[in-house]
């Protein structure tokens, strides 16, 4: 009985530690964005060096209508950390000190950013960064620049490590991908 309850716990822990690649709500944006339900297709990109946050995964949309606006996508997560538990740098993604959240990118045919969304907060502390007012500031995006928060992003209060991990995984994904189109 004990052997089963542990089975049983253990499987949960997992379950809800991995990433949900097919949320509800990225099907809602693609649907408004591009008027119809598209195909994805995972794109196979290898990263070069380190990874600021956890993995995840790209995809390409594969369009019923030719003027679909939404080309790529990038679902990943991000760690972040308990209040006053640890630093971005210095904890590994698995650590007890960290915590994390799910999210996606949707980006058109030059790589620019659509809509950057949060669909799975499970941190503690900064939840601010899912606000819909604050993530639109990275709507039209390319990569062309730095991302700084508190200069050319804002910073929250409160949020700091969160608005961090999110800029910088940002600008990553956004390169990465770039990169990998050759754009």
């Amino acid at each position: 009985m004990v052997i089963l309850l542990l089975t049983f716990m253990q499987a949960e822990i997992k379950a809800q530690t991995e990433i949900e690649f097919h949320p509800n709500l990225l099907d809602r944006e693609i649907i408004r964005i591009n008027g119809d339900q598209n195909e994805l297709k995972e794109l196979m990109i290898s990263e070069k060096g380190t990874s600021p946050s956890m993995p995840g995964k790209f995809y390409s949309v594969s369009p019923k209508a030719l003027s679909s606006a939404v080309k790529f996508i990038y679902i990943g997560r991000v760690k972040t950390c308990r209040a006053g538990g640890c630093t971005i740098d210095s904890d590994p993604p698995n650590s007890a000190e960290s915590e994390y959240f799910d999210y996606f990118i949707l980006y058109n045919s030059t790589c620019n950013i659509q809509l950057v969304r949060i669909y799975n907060y499970q941190a503690t502390h900064g939840q601010e960064v899912s606000a819909k007012s604050w993530l639109k500031q990275f709507i039209g995006y390319g990569g062309a620049t730095e991302l700084h928060a508190g200069k050319n992003i804002d910073a929250i209060s409160g949020a700091t490590i969160s608005v961090n991990a999110i800029t910088l995984d940002i600008e990553y994904r956004t390169e990465l991908l770039k990169q990998t189109l050759k754009y």
